[in-house]
């Protein structure tokens, strides 16, 4: 597959170092088990301008395919990642989000207060994911066997969708 991908982890307490980020090396197993290769992962504080420069960085500079982020999309005075993705996407890809948020509620009623943004910027693809290691998982399981297609499509793959 050979798709590239970078896991932000987006946590104030996180990037101070006082709590160990479990999320995020669990979504790198995941996507590395489906055959992405990933890059490092990175914490940054729940400020809208330094994760927006962090999806920035990882696309424009660093030519990642994906870019996943993990926390920062509840109702938290602090939760500012869907304003942070919102800043640097070019189009929405709402499905993705859509089908997270429906296939939660199936777990937990909380799943409907998930802001979570999926959206497009050049040919990569940015997806919001809760910060619970567990929701996390779960949410990128829903969706992960659609990423490489859509970044084919996205890439500009000619070839009819079939079904």
């Amino acid at each position: 597959m050979d798709h590239r991908a970078q896991i932000i982890t987006v946590s104030d307490k996180g990037s101070r170092g006082e709590r160990v980020d479990s999320s995020g090396p669990a979504l790198k197993k995941m996507m590395e088990t489906q055959g992405f290769i990933v890059n490092e992962v990175i914490v940054v504080p729940d400020e809208a301008n330094m994760i927006a420069d962090a999806i920035r960085y990882a696309v424009d500079d660093r030519k990642m395919d994906v870019v996943i982020t993990t926390g920062g999309t509840g109702l938290s005075p602090r939760d500012v990642t869907p304003e942070a993705t919102r800043m640097v996407i070019d189009r929405d890809l709402p499905g993705f989000a859509e089908v997270m948020r429906s296939e939660s509620y199936k777990i937990t009623p909380h799943a409907i207060i998930s802001r979570a943004v999926c959206g497009i910027r050049g040919s990569s693809m940015i997806i919001n994911l809760p910060g619970s290691e567990r929701a996390a998982i779960e949410n990128l399981g829903f969706v992960i066997k659609a990423i490489p297609h859509a970044l084919a499509k996205l890439q500009g793959d000619p070839a009819d969708c079939g079904t």
